[in-house]
């Protein structure tokens, strides 16, 4: 009993992460996670792994 809840939180964790993937997909963003996805992308290239402009 006890495994079929650990399951069933891991089935809604991982699917609350997939909807949110593809929610963010949908509405454009490049880099899901970024906090300037807006704009990533615009220029040709993402720069949010690039801890020089933080």
């Amino acid at each position: 009993m006890d495994d079929l809840i650990v399951i069933a939180v891991l089935a809604v964790i991982i699917g609350a992460a997939v909807t949110y993937v593809v929610k963010a997909k949908k509405s454009g963003k490049k880099c899901i996670g970024c906090p300037y996805s807006e704009n990533c992308g615009k220029g040709g290239d993402c720069s949010c792994s690039d801890n020089s402009t933080l």
